[in-house]
């Protein structure tokens, strides 16, 4: 289709070929030159790369894992597949969920990481004609600097509000002209609740895309709605992770997240049987085409999703997160025999266009689970 890249639109057997292709490619490299899945792999009864005969022969990599590596050999861990001097940038996950890992990339992976953004903007509909308002503070976060390099690969001005306060932000979205505007949805409701405390309407903004990640909040209808209206924008979800990379972004039909399936592997792991499909409910497992410096082979992301294959009505064939990422496998609560992610309580609270924040609280009360949300 036009405006497409031809990989968007591949029928499934025209996908695995190009990913296995892509993957088998690298395999020797790695059990030459990668101490940790070499080790890995061998760990797993498989010696040489040519043993490794489809994606389900190789372990899956997680998360504590590379943590552990890393602690057992600082600062960078053996996750390596080329000397040091190879590596030119430096960034980290937040430690949200324990020790911050560290992530190099060489040139070629940065390069690669530029590439895969133009997915995202030509999926949002950015051109070179855009002015990018980035609300971030550029931190050592890989996915603000990641976007930023993105969009001056695409040719769009660049517009960074890092160091300003919400008010000087405010100011110059509307100065600058700027056509597009990308933080957190958390961020982008903060951002329009101050406007309003000023009496600005950014709806008449010249802002005309929002892009968001972070969070589930922008494919969540009633929070998507609420950034819509109040900024006048056709709001877009991003997904992507520090240790695996940009992987993809929401398109038209509003209804889900497209994978970028010519640089990521996509599988499900059944979270109650363990068993691995490239579609259905579960935890996202991704493999990495891209960035051979410091891979991931079959990645246990921690999100719960559910994968949608067929051909979507904004004409790609690639793999669709029905919703975006629902959860966290591990931030479920069960309450009453009711399974309960936040994703859906915020479904529901941000209905509301008075309630601004909110707080959800989950006790026990007379040996009965209770789940409070204090606005």
């Amino acid at each position: 289709m036009r405006g497409l890249d031809a990989s968007e639109t591949w029928s499934d057997d025209e996908r695995r070929t190009a990913q296995w292709r892509r993957l088998s490619d690298h395999l020797p490299e790695l059990f030459e030159r990668n101490s940790f899945y070499r080790t890995k792999l061998t760990a797993a009864g498989i010696r040489h790369a040519h043993e490794v005969r489809s994606l389900a022969d190789l372990p899956f990599t997680t998360k504590a894992e590379l943590s552990e590596d890393q602690a057992t050999h600082p600062p960078f861990g053996t996750n390596l597949t080329y000397p040091i001097e190879r590596y030119v940038r430096l960034h980290q996950t937040s430690g949200t969920t324990g020790r911050p890992l560290r992530l190099l990339d060489t040139p070629e992976s940065w390069q690669w990481w530029k590439d895969v953004w133009g997915f995202i903007y030509r999926g949002a509909g950015v051109t070179a004609a855009d002015r990018i308002f980035f609300c971030f503070s550029f931190g050592p976060f890989v996915g603000f600097w990641s976007a930023f390099a993105g969009a001056e690969q695409l040719g769009a001005l660049c517009l960074s509000g890092g160091a300003m306060t919400t008010a000087e932000r405010i100011a110059a979205i509307q100065a600058l002209e700027a056509t597009v505007l990308m933080c957190t949805p958390t961020y982008a409701l903060r951002l329009a609740e101050a406007a309003r405390d000023e009496g600005v309407d950014l709806s008449r903004s010249s802002l005309r895309v929002s892009i968001h990640a972070g969070e589930p909040g922008a494919s969540i209808p009633a929070t998507r709605e609420r950034i819509a209206q109040a900024f006048g924008v056709r709001v877009v979800d991003h997904t992507g992770a520090t240790e695996v990379g940009a992987t993809g972004f929401s398109c038209e039909a509003e209804d889900g997240v497209h994978l970028i399936e010519r640089e990521f592997v996509a599988e499900v792991r059944d979270l109650a049987t363990g068993a691995v499909s490239d579609e259905g409910d579960g935890e996202l497992v991704l493999t990495n085409l891209g960035r051979w410096g410091m891979p991931v082979l079959r990645y246990r992301m921690g999100d719960r999703v559910t994968a949608v294959r067929g051909r979507c009505a904004c004409g790609r064939t690639l793999v669709k997160l029905a919703g975006g990422i629902t959860g966290r496998v591990d931030d479920m609560v069960t309450v009453r025999g009711v399974n309960v992610f936040p994703s859906a309580i915020e479904a529901i609270v941000r209905r509301f266009a008075e309630i601004e924040e909110y707080r959800v609280e989950v006790t026990r009360v007379r040996e009965m689970d209770e789940l409070r949300c204090a606005i």
